[in-house]
């Protein structure tokens, strides 16, 4: 990843520090850098979370801004690896290596984040937020539903944007496979247990380190799929 200027520094609140860092970011990069496809749609739904929040559209909003703020980290303590020249973890490394590949749809750029992001980083963020406000992940389900059916409803957006039109269909025929094999509501649920089992474990360190590289390893094998290059147009600089 070529070096830009570091992104201002992580704070905890409000959810204005987590949006000002990802709008530092989308100016630093390309529009067509991989990255950055995904950083337009991850500060879309940070915006609406903000929004959400504003107008009281969460039960507990300091427990929804606490959840909101550890997970969006996780997505910029991975930029922030590749700025310093540092590994990742596994399940963003496909998207960050494959970033400027010329047969990746911005599409499959999107959904490789949002893979990324909800699969691995999400169940994490849930037990750091437990650990931060005393609380078991039952008492956050429904923030966590909430931004949840958020992003679902964006994806759908997503999609409709990012899509070939209808003439093209045909074409990117390899395009509508292999994206629908993959599933936000799946990687939702599967995200739900496995914060579950996370926080179930917290005593058993070592099990808990296992499961925690076991899960970052298997989503990154499926963000690897997701990046399949389908085509070979022109390169950009």
């Amino acid at each position: 990843m070529p070096r830009c200027e570091p992104l201002p520094p992580a704070v905890d609140t409000p959810v204005d520090g987590v949006i000002h860092r990802m709008r530092a970011l989308d100016a630093a990069l390309h529009p067509r850098d991989g990255v950055a496809v995904f950083n337009r749609v991850y500060l879309a739904v940070t915006q609406e979370v903000d929004r959400y929040v504003d107008t009281g559209r969460f039960a507990d909003p300091y427990a929804a801004v606490t959840l909101d703020v550890r997970f969006a980290r996780r997505y910029l303590d991975a930029v922030e690896a590749v700025l310093d020249e540092r590994r990742p973890p596994a399940c963003w490394r496909p998207l960050f290596q494959l970033r400027r590949h010329p047969g990746v749809r911005p599409l499959q750029f999107a959904l490789a984040g949002i893979n990324a992001h909800i699969g691995h980083d999400l169940a994490l963020a849930v037990v750091d937020t437990c650990r931060a406000l005393g609380c078991a992940p039952a008492e956050l389900e429904d923030e966590f539903d909430a931004v949840g059916d958020l992003l679902v409803s964006l994806e759908e957006r997503i999609r409709e944007d990012l899509m070939p039109g209808p003439d093209l269909l045909q074409i990117a025929d390899p395009l509508t496979h292999l994206l629908g094999s993959w599933s936000l509501e799946r990687a939702r649920d599967a995200t739900w247990t496995a914060a579950r089992a996370l926080w179930a474990l917290r005593e058993l360190p070592d099990v808990a380190e296992e499961f925690t590289d076991r899960l970052d390893t298997a989503v990154g094998f499926a963000g690897r799929m997701l990046l399949t290059p389908l085509s070979q147009p022109a390169r950009w600089c």
